[in-house]
């Protein structure tokens, strides 16, 4: 990220065009609205296109507006986001979703700074910075015949990859005391910092959302106030047996449902909590806040080894070595 940091910062003055790509929820939007920020035009406007959410047939006249009486409800003329964003940055998001046809008119646009609304007999000029991203590999597309290679080498002039969360790790602790921040200012609610055993699950899931997937989720412990919004999000891709498997003889035994589900979330909480600190079980009960006492009670209930057991059950064993416990 500092390597990215250290183009963005490179390139935010030339008023080039600029590829930014990255799986979803990696923050291609707010590098794109950071690169306008520090920009010459910061002042002039910013304009984001989600070209994934406007159909094909209404995007052409978003980006270039129309004259009146172009098509039936035209009944004024309209200028499009390509001429609100003149001076300023077109922020296309999603720019691998754009119709073939579409992407001829955006290929003058690059080339000369013209373009011509719908139903409209003379060119426009406009003088701006075209930012764009994409989700997919463009020369995939390209290959499959649904993108212009022309347009392609006019929108990659400078081409910047955001890495997924699950390769920059080491970034976790810093977005989660960012988000903290920023949602506890939000809401206007005062929270603790999340405990450490909390930050190691978070560090350890895959996070197939990215930093949106991570954002959401303190957002959501900011709000409810307890970190088992966090325990119970990350461990529920973990398999538990179906409500049917507890049910029988065509009876639904509610009471008995909850409680061994209650049970199998508190087993998979201690254990990974225990993973964690590498089975540690006296840091375990102060990261779990209950007694050591009840942390040794709970874990006979849960049936999960004790530690000098651990050698003979290798399903249990962390990848870590085992301290003595402090």
């Amino acid at each position: 990220m500092l390597a990215v940091r250290q183009k963005v910062e490179k390139v935010a003055g030339a008023s080039v065009p600029i590829l930014i790509q990255g799986d979803s929820g990696t923050g291609k939007g707010v590098l794109a609205s950071y690169i306008h920020s520090i920009s010459s035009a910061k002042n002039a406007a910013f304009v984001k296109v989600n070209c994934a959410a406007i159909p094909g047939t209404l995007l052409e006249s978003e980006l270039f507006g129309f004259e009146r009486g172009a098509f039936t409800g035209a009944h004024a003329s309209k200028p499009g986001r390509v001429e609100l964003a003149d001076g300023g940055t077109l922020f296309l998001d999603g720019i691998d979703e754009i119709d073939m046809s579409l992407q001829a008119k955006l290929l003058q646009l690059l080339q000369d700074g013209q373009f011509s609304r719908i139903g409209g007999q003379e060119d426009c000029h406009v003088d701006l910075r075209v930012i764009c991203s994409t989700g997919r590999p463009l020369e995939d597309q390209i290959a499959k015949g649904l993108f212009r290679s022309d347009l392609f080498y006019r929108i990659n002039v400078v081409n910047i990859h955001l890495p997924s969360l699950r390769l920059r790790a080491q970034d976790i602790r810093t977005l989660v005391s960012y988000f903290l921040q920023v949602h506890c200012a939000r809401h206007k609610l005062q929270r603790n910092p999340i405990s450490a055993a909390a930050i190691r699950l978070i560090e350890r899931h895959p996070w197939p959302g990215n930093i949106r997937e991570l954002e959401n989720l303190i957002e959501r412990y900011v709000i409810l106030g307890s970190e088992e919004a966090i325990s119970v999000e990350l461990l529920k891709g973990v398999h538990s047996p179906a409500p049917s498997d507890a049910i029988g003889g065509g009876q639904i035994h509610l009471k008995k449902i909850t409680q061994r589900a209650v049970q199998e979330l508190e087993h998979k909480i201690i254990l990974s909590v225990l993973e964690a600190n590498h089975w540690n079980r006296k840091k375990t009960a102060i990261d779990l806040r209950i007694s050591y006492r009840g942390l040794l009670y709970k874990i006979r209930r849960a049936g999960l080894p004790s530690k000098r057991h651990l050698a003979s059950r290798p399903e249990y064993l962390p990848s870590a070595e085992i301290p003595a416990d402090q």
